[in-house]
């Protein structure tokens, strides 16, 4: 297997997309762009969700279909998803879904704070192995886009965290599936060692990359 490299979670430079500003709601109010920034992997991206912020606390409109459509997330989310895990430490996945029920994932955090993974899993990908890491949490009120053809997952920086994510199929047990979190091959730098980790069972038994029979060509 070839030498993986761990991409670093930064934008590249001229590839910021925001939505046709400014949008408007459902009301007819004008609402604040998105921010849309790809990162090293670029299929997987950053985005900035705004808050309109009063003596209340905030409003914040997570997710539009048309305001995402028109900023280049042209995919269909037909299930929400939520975890909420007690510890620091806890980690979830790394997890996905073959065809025909590959999903893609819109991630955001609704309280806590996670280090979130992306590990492209496309055999004939360019970046196949690699990953991107990315920190999202309910104060930067951040989302990461996801798509099919990688293996995701996170470990959780604060006790109490909530994620709360979107995907483009329904699930389906008999295409469930995983790969190690901490396949030495994946260069992940966690930060949380493997014993201290709080990791499923079924996490546990997952195989390394290199020996995963279900794989995206």
């Amino acid at each position: 297997m070839r030498p993986l490299i761990a991409c670093k979670a930064v934008a590249l430079p001229g590839c910021v997309a925001r939505a046709n500003a400014p949008h408007s709601s459902s009301n007819g109010n004008s609402m604040p762009n998105i921010v849309v920034t790809p990162l090293a992997i670029p299929d997987v991206r950053l985005i900035d969700c705004p808050r309109i912020l009063d003596e209340r606390g905030f409003f914040s409109e997570t997710y539009n279909t048309e305001t995402f459509r028109s900023a280049g997330i042209l995919q269909t989310f037909l299930q929400d998803n939520q975890s909420v895990s007690d510890a620091v430490g806890t980690v979830r996945g790394l997890h996905f879904q073959m065809p025909p029920f590959a999903q893609d994932k819109l991630v955001r955090v609704t309280k806590g704070r996670i280090l979130d993974i992306a590990v492209d899993i496309r055999k004939s990908s360019p970046t196949f192995g690699h990953h991107v890491a990315v920190e999202i949490s309910a104060e930067k009120w951040n989302q990461v886009l996801v798509p099919a053809g990688f293996a995701h997952g996170f470990v959780t920086l604060e006790p109490d965290t909530q994620v709360l994510y979107k995907v483009s199929s329904f699930y389906s047990r008999a295409h469930d599936y995983g790969i190690h979190w901490s396949d030495p091959d994946l260069s992940i730098r966690w930060p949380v060692s493997e014993d201290a980790a709080i990791v499923s069972q079924r996490d546990r038994s997952f195989p390394r990359l290199a020996d995963a029979p279900n794989l995206f060509p």
